[in-house]
């Protein structure tokens, strides 16, 4: 059986944000999201788990909104009195037989086999502490050993002699003892140091008190238990994420132009002979089929796309399904809920949303098409506009299988134009328009002879 607590309390001060530190993002999620799913994953066998527990403080109401309670258990930390004091908010909570593991909202990167092997140490006799060897360990707590190498207590930077300072093996606050061990220590801290605080590290020096051993582990690089407290190891927390999620993608055959210029937040899937020119931005759960290529500086969020697709440059895909040899770009904009059918094709400057495109139909240039659907082999000529808001409500446009709409129309929804009509150059289309029908609806030119344009004064 395992619980799961997670110190999520802190104000995170060096942030100079009102934004709760662990509401921060790293690769388009708060930091809190990543230590949550990682935790998740852990016991998954347990028929017994325990929702995740995590102790809250500063902007409780705000974590509450944006990370949902699905799982989760919240506790209040109302005064910021030390980490010991964060896990007393949830000690009534955790179960004797279980392995209680402690974990922290703003460490978003610490991985599961690292805990794994920390959960495999503990048992009555024995609990387990996550240390890692560092150049420079400053501000880190100390560890402390005997002359048999075991662990005898943590020494925080602020109460740490000079000879105290040279240890360069550290905590980094990751621990896991069973929950009995924990409840009964936790009234046994004091807050006699220099920053008044009940620290939970304490627990070492009284499991050694009670014959308790502890073992430590080690994670597989530093990176791992990097926590964030500024803006500087924040960015340097960022650039780590998105180098290993390029190497992964590599190895699945993708060809990055510039790994280092690529950013992925969420989750992407990706078929054979993919590539991804610089600076474009992945976000949320995308899918890339084979031979896929994306231009310089796009951004695709939540798209699902076909094979033989080609997404040029300084494009903005949204909540869209591309389908197979789709051509989209340069300068697309693709709202949510457009749909592009097989060889369809996006020009520049065009916007959709909420559209149904069918196979081998055309917006080429300078168009808004929204809350329409148009058939096979249309062409929409450049500056079309469905004209679908009234300023209340929204309205259906639909276009036929090869319709032809001249450039420079409005479409004023609702309005239906049949199989192959035609929409002459310049009209504002207001009334259906029946199949094979030419529409024409344009003012009446007038000419003026000899007249005179306007002189500067």
């Amino acid at each position: 059986m395992l619980d799961i607590v997670i110190l999520a309390a802190g104000k995170g001060t060096r942030m100079k944000s009102s934004l709760p530190k662990v509401l921060h993002p790293l690769a388009g999620k708060p930091l809190l999201s990543h230590v949550l799913g990682t935790a998740s994953t852990l016991g998954q066998q347990d028929e017994d788990a325990s929702d995740l527990r995590v102790v809250i403080g500063h902007g409780a109401e705000l974590i509450k909104e944006r990370i949902g309670s699905d799982g989760i258990s919240y506790s209040l930390q109302t005064e910021q009195l030390g980490t010991g004091h964060a896990v007393q908010q949830v000690a009534d909570t955790l179960r004797d037989d279980a392995i209680t593991l402690i974990l922290y909202g703003d460490v978003p990167l610490i991985r599961k086999s690292s805990l794994e092997e920390l959960i495999e140490l503990v048992d009555d006799e024995t609990m387990a502490l996550l240390t890692i060897e560092l150049e420079d360990p400053t501000g880190y707590g100390r560890i402390m050993k005997d002359a048999q190498g075991s662990v005898r207590a943590i020494v925080e930077q602020k109460d740490a002699t000079t000879d105290e300072l040279a240890v360069c093996e550290v905590n980094t606050g990751v621990m896991a003892l069973k929950g009995k061990q924990l409840k009964a220590w936790l009234p046994l801290l004091s807050n006699t140091n220099a920053q008044k605080e009940y620290y939970l590290t304490d627990i070492i020096a009284l499991a050694r008190q009670h014959g308790i051993e502890v073992a430590t582990s080690h994670p597989q690089d530093e990176m791992e238990v990097l926590g964030v407290n500024n803006r500087q190891q924040q960015a340097e927390l960022e650039r780590y994420y998105q180098e290993h999620v390029a190497q992964d993608l590599m190895n699945e055959g993708v060809t990055l132009l510039d790994p280092f210029r690529f950013d992925c937040r969420g989750e992407l899937e990706v078929g054979e002979d993919v590539v991804i020119d610089v600076n474009c931005v992945m976000e949320g759960e995308g899918s890339l089929g084979n031979d896929f290529s994306i231009c310089r500086k796009v951004v695709f969020i939540n798209c699902t796309s076909g094979n033989n697709v080609v997404i040029k440059a300084n494009s903005h895909i949204e909540d869209s399904i591309l389908g197979d040899h789709c051509d989209i770009g340069p300068f697309a904009r693709l709202r949510p809920g457009t749909q592009l059918g097989k060889a369809a094709k996006i020009g520049n400057f065009v916007e959709t949303k909420k559209v149904q495109i069918g196979d081998g139909s055309k917006v080429n240039h300078l168009s808004y098409i929204g809350d329409t659907t148009i058939g096979k082999k249309a062409n929409i000529g450049a500056g079309t506009i469905t004209c679908n808001y009234d300023g209340v409500n929204k309205f259906k446009t639909q276009i036929g299988d090869g319709a032809f709409i001249g450039s420079n129309s409005s479409l004023v929804a609702p309005v239906n134009v049949g199989n192959n009509a035609t929409v002459g150059a310049g009209s504002t289309v207001t009334k259906d328009v029946a199949e094979e029908e030419l529409a024409i609806a344009r003012g009446k030119q007038r000419n003026i002879a000899n007249w005179a344009r306007p002189s500067k004064k």
